[in-house]
């Protein structure tokens, strides 16, 4: 085990600690001597999850839900297996905000449990980011072509607005940064006041922050509620705002 990934199961285990209870003296020896996590009669297959990047893309948008999920694998028997995709092939991104982004993967929704569209650019009409995508159509068709059996799209800021160009949220409940609330109705998307939206395999966010309730809703629906509990302690963050279901009972 090299010093990052000790670093890194030193801090989930007493973050797991402060979520559980257990002494992170006695999750650690287990560790140690090689014993297998809680399982149950198969180990399941992995959850894998995808984050969307374009040019303009939204730093936080972008790395809230990445770090989130990532992480997760901490927390649960379940492995978790996180990747950035463009939707141009393997490339490098530049940020809204100018941070350069590798991207190793390409376009493949047909792999992915999850795949998350981030925000960016909404507001700036003649740069790069949402607007600039949805001119050029290319990504919100592949957005709709995605949509099958097994696959949740989650969407959050003006990210909800490439769902929206593709027809996705059209009559549904959903969210969007609050600026771009208004835009989402005239397209057909059924607005609900919460910071998180389900709607079975659509969840949407509001802006920015929400990336974190966002990412920390699909692990508590995905992984459980200890995954997630665990994780706000890691992150030191408590989930904020409503959660708005659709007529289902949340985990």
């Amino acid at each position: 085990m090299n010093r990052r990934t000790l670093l890194r199961t030193a801090t989930a285990l007493s973050a797991a600690s402060l979520a559980t209870g257990v002494p992170t003296a006695t999750a650690t020896a287990t560790t140690a001597t090689g014993t297998a996590a809680p399982s149950g009669s198969g180990r399941r297959a992995p959850l894998r999850a995808q984050v969307v990047l374009f040019e303009g893309v939204e730093e936080l948008d972008l790395a809230a839900p990445y770090e989130v999920l990532s992480a997760s694998d901490h927390f649960t028997d379940r492995d978790v297996e996180v990747r950035y995709v463009s939707l141009d092939g393997p490339r490098t991104v530049t940020a809204a905000f100018g941070t350069t982004l590798r991207v190793d993967h390409g376009w493949a929704p047909e792999e992915a449990d999850l795949l998350v569209v981030p925000g960016g650019g909404y507001a700036r009409p003649e740069a790069p980011g949402v607007r600039a995508e949805i001119r050029r159509g290319a990504l919100p068709r592949a957005l709709a072509a995605a949509q099958r059996p097994g696959l949740t799209i989650a969407a959050l800021c003006t990210g909800v607005m490439l769902l929206s160009a593709a027809g996705v949220t059209r009559g549904r409940p959903c969210t969007t940064h609050h600026r771009a609330q208004a835009d989402l109705v005239e397209q057909g998307g059924v607005l609900k006041k919460a910071r998180v939206v389900d709607d079975g395999d659509l969840v949407t966010a509001g802006g920015v922050t929400s990336g974190l309730d966002l990412a920390l809703w699909l692990v508590r629906r995905e992984l459980g509620v200890d995954a997630a509990l665990g994780l706000e302690a890691m992150l030191e963050y408590e989930t904020r705002g409503t959660v708005w279901t659709a007529g289902r009972k949340a985990p």
